[in-house]
């Protein structure tokens, strides 16, 4: 076959299944890619010089078509970038909550078992103070008691609790 039957017959080819191989295309990745593919399809059947020599050329084509859909998945997966946008409200690191709550409960019995390892009078003073939000001189008041004896009962109860690692 000369040159000149053959890309005539090649015309008349692209003619007739250029449409069939867009909608193949389009079908398998959408319109964006399709045309392109399409052009390939046919440029690598013309390269390959095999033309010519084709009884089926419509299946060559389809076949080169499925070849070109392989390549362009084997790219595609081969060039995947995985982003993942770092979603801080899901994924920063959270406080130990559980923890915390135990040290508080272990903290609290331990102030609890230093309190009451006070002297009986040391303990109501300072629970006043601290727990009330008395005064020293509402305390005294209540108490009948200077200020000199809240200050010696206070510092009293904080070097006691200080003492427990509590201060």
């Amino acid at each position: 076959m000369s040159a000149a039957i053959s890309h005539r017959a090649f015309e008349e080819i692209y003619r007739t299944e250029q449409k069939r191989l867009l909608h193949f295309f389009r079908r398998k990745i959408g319109p964006g890619d399709a045309s392109d593919l399409v052009q390939e399809t046919f440029a690598r059947v013309w390269q390959s010089g095999a033309f010519d020599r084709l009884d089926n050329p419509q299946g060559y084509l389809t076949r080169t078509a499925q070849n070109l859909l392989i390549d362009l998945a084997r790219r595609r997966k081969r060039n995947a970038c995985t982003i993942c946008p770092l979603n801080e409200a899901r994924d920063a690191s959270l406080p130990p909550h559980q923890e915390w709550g135990i040290q508080a409960l272990e903290l609290r019995a331990a102030y609890r078992r230093a309190l009451l390892a006070l002297p009986r009078r040391t303990r109501r003073i300072f629970l006043m103070q601290r727990l009330k939000g008395m005064t020293y001189r509402e305390v005294g008041q209540e108490l009948g008691v200077g200020h000199q004896c809240i200050e010696y009962h206070m510092i009293a109860a904080l070097r006691a609790l200080r003492g427990a690692n509590l201060y």
